[in-house]
């Protein structure tokens, strides 16, 4: 059976669930993971305001991020929905102007800025300079002449901002340092997140080869993509044990838990899911990071 035409699509849809879905939730586990285990680091400090701010910025920069990538990739016409068997996009599929995608991306980068104002003004005015990296990342992603993404280096972009930023930077806000618990435990969430986009990309080798995006996933092939996925989604619980000693926390390895629900996207992915099914994988990936996150999170806080 045929698909409905995009403008009857956009028609029958009310337009908050357009940019819901543009804003891709499925990924936004990898946004509120860091800062939750990055705050719970640094207890027994802790403020709720700070906290907030620090979720604020995570968690309206990868929307921002998502929409800036729906709209670069919708009018480089690499989101071709004829041949790519991902979620449907806002621009690509034609459910949405790219001039309002471009506005939705726009509105989401001055709501990151806004709440990492109070962080600058009250905790520390170099944080100015971590928020104009992340927004330009953000957009350099897929957007301007030579975006990054198209050149095999988004898992990097993601491991640094989603993982070592964003998980050290919301224990730094919180303590006014750094330690070593914070930065392995921004290894540890950032593994996931890159797993995230690794399995994303996984998704749309074919896709992206005939668009000449020449992802990670493009530049190593199908088989090294899926161990590579299985490496980052097995890191983090290898690291438990480090981080709990480091940290004197014990109660730390409630995170294997989490082991629970990681054994059906792995076992998915080395089993040779495609297509469609990695769009499923996608979402367990999330769910794992955020229970792991929450379970680690929850130990920390514990042992504090």
């Amino acid at each position: 059976m045929s698909q409905p035409p995009a403008n009857a699509v956009a028609a029958s849809t009310p337009p908050w669930k357009l940019y819901w879905l543009g804003a891709r939730p499925r990924t936004l586990p990898a946004a509120i993971a860091p800062v939750v285990l990055g705050t719970a680091a640094a207890t027994p400090e802790f403020s709720l305001w700070i906290f907030a701010c620090a979720l604020g910025v995570a968690l309206f920069v990868q929307i921002a991020t998502n929409y800036a990538n729906d709209y670069s990739d919708g009018i480089r016409g690499t989101d071709d929905p004829g041949s790519r068997s991902g979620p449907v996009r806002l621009v690509g599929n034609g459910l949405v102007e790219p001039s309002k995608v471009k506005a939705a991306m726009l509105v989401a980068f001055a709501l990151t800025a806004l709440c990492g104002l109070p962080l600058v003004i009250w905790v520390d005015w170099r944080l100015v300079f971590v928020g104009i990296a992340a927004i330009a990342a953000g957009w350099f992603y897929t957007g301007g002449p030579s975006p990054y993404g198209y050149a095999g280096y988004g898992e990097l972009f993601v491991f640094v901002f989603f993982g070592l930023v964003a998980t050290v930077g919301s224990f730094y806000v919180q303590v006014g340092s750094v330690s070593l618990i914070a930065v392995l435990c921004g290894i540890a969430t950032g593994s996931l997140a890159t797993a995230l986009l690794v399995v994303n990309n996984l998704r749309d080798i074919d896709s992206d080869t005939q668009s000449g995006k020449r992802t990670l996933a493009v530049k190593i092939g199908d088989r090294s993509t899926r161990y590579l996925y299985v490496a980052l989604t097995v890191l983090p619980f290898l690291m438990v044990p480090i981080i709990a000693g480091t940290s004197s926390r014990p109660f730390g390895a409630l995170a294997f838990v989490a082991v629970i629900p990681a054994r059906d996207p792995v076992t998915s992915v080395l089993t040779g899911a495609r297509g469609k099914e990695l769009i499923a994988v996608l979402g367990r990936t999330g769910m794992v990071q955020m229970i792991f996150a929450v379970l680690l999170a929850a130990g920390l806080v514990l042992g504090a």
